[in-house]
């Protein structure tokens, strides 16, 4: 099966060059015109999809060569823009900068290759005149095999400014799709870990990406762009299906005897909505970072997935039987996630019962004892706080122990992405052991508790969304007799 969605891939020579703002603005802009808009972005960057979502309606999804392998970029691309007109993908620091010391795996470019896209570079034109052409001959010329197709100009000064620009990229060869003036409309606050999620922001976000949106019609040549995004061939791949990356996988043994099963249909579990077991993931402006895949793999597996915000919920939703809780920033929410004392009540209680609990990074954080001096969850014997040393980057694992997501051995790759520390960094059984880049353990598996500052991408290893409803539907039993209801 082949896909001939048009598409395009933002880049930049670095960092802070005006990716998100041009990405952004240019999917608000095509909705805008009535176009179903797919939004992507290169590597394990949460926050940025956030703005993509609200600039066109639909899941901003992630593309990661490092974590999913290469071999399932096409397709996840794919599985996301299903029934779209257009996919814009936003790429990650600059071009061709990928997993540190793996070459150009997991750069924007590998992406772009991968995903047979052409490329628009966003070039911060604010310190740069005639040399603006020296600099986009090397990006253009650096690997044949990426189609840099042109060039949109951001921080532009003045008229004067963008006419000596255009001049010097005359002589490159390289066509301008737009030149955009500096907007103190189009700033978005950031702080620790970047800019501040769009589920914080509310009507500030809105109103920010409608101001990109107004800055890129009003500076970029809209129908070229349009037309470079219809020049990408077919790209020869099938959309990823949940359900078919987990029907190849062997069903996982009951972890223990928890009660009396049902037969089971030829395909697995044979449920009605009502008999699904129910898996509560939170949300909320505290618990923003979170996988599209990771949803629809417990879905396909067999779960009834619902959201619930630590926040504001007192209680977990009705009939809980396991709990994912994916990464955010509890460290800026620590007082009233402590105030909410009935939900960390109900967390524990979930936890103690034996149910499944997979928690990543913020969540690791929420079940600590304390965060910051304040009480939380209690279900580790832990402590967390904030720290002034930034700790990022990809990471390889191994699980070193049997838990709910992981069999003992199975083997990841993850990323990390924090400014807090939790003492002792590893239980008595710990999660994991990062091999790459440096060797420690690291995380906790207690029960059915699975906590770790990894953030991981379930596309990658299915199995884990099988086993936690598999021990969701264990739980499920013996709670509420020999079905679920």
């Amino acid at each position: 099966m082949s896909t001939s969605l048009p598409r395009l891939v933002i880049a930049a020579p670095s960092s802070g060059s005006g990716k998100t703002t041009v990405a952004t603005g240019l999917m608000a802009a095509f909705a805008g015109r009535g176009l179903a808009v797919s939004p992507h972005k290169v590597g394990p960057d949460y926050i940025d999809p956030g703005y993509h979502a609200l600039a066109t309606g639909r899941p901003g999804r992630n593309l990661d060569a490092y974590l999913c392998g290469p071999e399932l970029v096409a397709p996840l691309f794919a599985h996301g823009a299903r029934g779209c007109d257009l996919a814009v993908v936003e790429g990650v620091m600059g071009l061709f900068d990928g997993a540190s010391g793996q070459g150009e795996l997991a750069s924007t470019a590998h992406v772009a290759k991968l995903l047979r896209a052409p490329v628009v570079l966003v070039v911060d034109a604010s310190s740069q005149a005639r040399s603006v052409a020296a600099l986009v001959h090397g990006f253009a010329s650096f690997d044949p095999e990426v189609r840099l197709a042109g060039v949109i100009l951001n921080k532009v000064g003045s008229d004067r400014h963008e006419a000596i620009l255009r001049e010097a990229l005359d002589e490159s060869g390289v066509p301008v799709f737009g030149a955009l003036r500096r907007g103190a409309d189009v700033v978005t606050p950031s702080r620790h870990l970047g800019l501040v999620p769009v589920a914080e922001r509310a009507a500030e976000a809105v109103a920010a990406v409608a101001a990109m949106a107004e800055l890129v019609r009003a500076g970029c040549d809209l129908d070229a762009l349009y037309a470079v995004a219809r020049s990408a061939p077919a790209l020869g791949s099938a959309g990823w299906d949940a359900a078919e990356a987990l029907g190849s996988l062997p069903r996982p043994a009951p972890s223990r005897d928890l009660g009396p099963r049902t037969p089971d249909g030829p395909n697995g579990p044979d449920r009605t909505v009502e008999d699904k077991p129910r898996v509560a993931v939170a949300g909320g402006p505290a618990f923003t970072f979170s996988y599209a895949e990771h949803s629809e793999l417990l879905a396909a597996a067999g779960a009834e997935v619902v959201t619930f915000d630590p926040l504001r919920d007192e209680q977990l939703p009705d009939r809980t039987r396991a709990l994912v809780i994916g990464g955010g920033f509890p460290e800026v929410y620590a007082s009233e996630l402590s105030a909410n004392e009935p939900l960390r009540k109900a967390v524990g209680e979930l936890a103690r019962s034996g149910a499944p609990v997979v928690a990543e990074c913020a969540g690791l954080l929420y079940l600590a004892r304390s965060l910051d001096g304040r009480p939380m969850c209690g279900v580790l014997d832990a402590d967390a706080r904030m720290s002034e040393r930034l700790t990022l980057g990809y990471r390889d694992a191994v699980a070193v122990s049997d838990s709910v997501p992981a069999a003992n051995g199975t083997r990841v790759r993850g990323h990390e992405f924090h400014r807090t520390v939790v003492e002792p960094g590893a239980g008595a059984t710990p999660a994991w052991g990062i091999t790459r880049p440096e060797r420690r353990v690291e995380g906790f598996v207690q029960d059915g508790v699975h906590a770790s500052y990894l953030h991981v991408h379930w596309a990658s290893v299915p199995q884990a969304a099988r086993r936690v409803v598999a021990r969701a539907t264990e739980v499920a039993r013996a709670t509420e007799g020999v079905t679920p209801s």
